[in-house]
């Protein structure tokens, strides 16, 4: 049975776990990758109760022990794999310190190339499946007091198209989802209800929209294909 395996996974609500059921649902088996054992565990067993198939697994992005492991339990068969990990460091670079700088490359960037390093070794002896890397703002533009996330998210972009470029001859495709703006889940709903109260609905971007973006990268024919796909409100100022 084909897998997929999408890491940076946390609440039911939230990208990384919709990407999964989405998926899921389409009838791929489902690795779910991130660091909390309680949440990918809780995401898994939905997908099973609902007549899919996935397996949770923990997993550090940063680790590349831990990145082999993950793709360990996928198997041979790897149709899709989606790094959806990521994190949102901002901080005026006078005052930041180095380690501070250097775990949002690591998280964003250094996490990105293991997981998609890995996925290839699955991917090219079988000539074909995607890979999909999560985008933001951050990774087409510097802005003030952003310096490490801006710098972090568009060596993630580089790095994916880089590997777009390498590896589509050998029927490989490499995508990016540009994410635009906060998502309205759980992250933002439940841990900065003031923030998502003062964007509104109108204001944040609906995560099965997002999800919709990274399916209709996964199902493009190979003379077809697009490298990325930017996704927003109709209100965000860009």
């Amino acid at each position: 049975m084909a897998t997929a395996v999408i890491t940076g996974v946390g609440p039911d609500q939230g990208l990384g776990a919709q990407l999964c059921h989405r998926f899921a649902g389409k009838g791929l088996h489902v690795i779910v990758g991130g660091r909390t054992a309680d949440k990918i565990e809780a995401v898994a067993d939905s997908i099973k109760a609902a007549g899919g198939q996935a397996t949770a697994c923990v997993a550090d992005s940063t680790s590349e022990e831990d990145t082999v492991k993950l793709f360990d339990a996928a198997g041979s068969d790897v149709a899709l794999a989606i790094y959806n990990t990521g994190n949102n460091t901002p901080g005026k670079l006078l005052d930041m310190e180095a380690d501070y700088f250097e775990k949002s490359w690591r998280v964003c960037c250094f996490g990105g190339f293991l997981f998609g390093r890995e996925a290839l070794h699955r991917m090219v002896p079988q000539g074909g499946g995607t890979i999909l890397f999560t985008g933001a703002s951050a990774s087409l533009r510097g802005r003030a007091n952003f310096g490490a996330f801006n710098s972090s998210k568009a060596a993630l972009r580089a790095m994916a198209q880089a590997m777009s470029k390498e590896y589509g001859p050998e029927g490989i495709h490499v995508g990016h989802v540009v994410v635009d703006g906060a998502i309205g889940g759980d992250k933002i709903m439940k841990g900065l209800p003031q923030y998502a109260e003062k964007l509104g609905e109108q204001g944040m971007i609906a995560i099965d929209g997002i999800v919709d973006a990274f399916e209709y990268l996964y199902n493009q024919p190979q003379r077809a294909w697009s490298f990325e796909v930017d996704v927003r409100t109709s209100v965000e100022r860009w």
